[in-house]
């Protein structure tokens, strides 16, 4: 750790703190080209599916927005706002991940839960890809409020890399997996950064959205993740991260990077 001028000391970072090489960063960059052409060929392709999707959300709630967006945290913890096809009402608490809420059920409209078991109302984040705030391979985007695994994604290195509308976390339990383990999948993401490991998690990807596999709203009972997750409790990963390696508070480092 160093201290600046004023005394408050600077976030540094952990020994696991991936550092991507050349290589990999030249793929992400010719890469990121490829996906906003393919995005925007795709948008133009799925414009009856979006049309269709529109006209009967506008139907079933005609006082409702189509689309969806909240504050989402990109490369570099760079916040922008995602889309996606609306599937809960207007009264759902803003800003909040699904799940943390306590009865998501609630909230979610009868066609929001097809869109949502369909993966469907993923769609319109090809918008975000076109924009370039987003791939579509990537750690998911948190919502900005998730402090917890918003400093542990820095602590890694996982913001060097766009968020994607699908990734390894996504295909290795998606709902089901804890906070720890999700930065266990997205930092492994991230060491592995290469067309293979890209389309095992493609291939990997349609298993999952076919088989409706991970889909969890709302807080994940304990029983359920102890079946899902890997464990990362029992990793050296897990063990490097305690307050008096940081020397800082994730509440201090919150307040510098927001």
């Amino acid at each position: 750790m160093e201290n600046k001028n004023d005394g408050r000391k600077q976030i540094g970072f952990g020994r696991y703190y991936v550092k991507m090489t050349k290589y990999q960063k030249r793929y992400l960059a010719v890469r990121g080209v490829f996906e906003r052409i393919f995005a925007a060929l795709a948008l133009i392709v799925l414009s009856p599916v979006f049309l269709a999707v529109s006209t009967v959300l506008k139907i079933s709630a005609p006082d409702e927005p189509v689309f969806f967006k909240q504050k989402r945290v990109g490369k570099d913890v760079h916040c922008f706002y995602i889309v996606k096809f609306r599937t809960m009402k207007s009264t759902a608490p803003k800003n909040v991940a699904t799940s943390d809420l306590e009865n998501p059920e609630c909230y979610i409209s009868g066609f929001g839960r097809f869109l949502r078991d369909t993966s469907i109302d993923e769609l319109p984040q090809l918008i975000n890809v076109v924009r370039g705030e987003m791939g579509l391979i990537g750690p998911r985007p948190l919502v900005y409020t998730e402090r917890r695994i918003r400093f542990l994604r820095r602590w890694y290195g996982i913001y060097q890399v766009k968020p994607g509308i699908t990734g390894w976390a996504q295909v290795n339990g998606r709902d089901t997996v804890d906070v720890y383990d999700k930065v266990f999948y997205d930092r492994e993401y991230v060491q592995k950064v290469s067309l293979l490991f890209d389309l095992k998690i493609i291939f990997k990807s349609i298993a999952v959205v076919l088989g409706r596999h991970g889909i969890v709203d709302g807080k994940v009972a304990p029983k359920i993740q102890r079946e899902s997750i890997v464990l990362m409790r029992e990793s050296e990963l897990r063990k490097e991260v305690s307050r008096a390696e940081l020397g800082a508070d994730i509440e201090e480092f919150e307040v510098r990077i927001v």
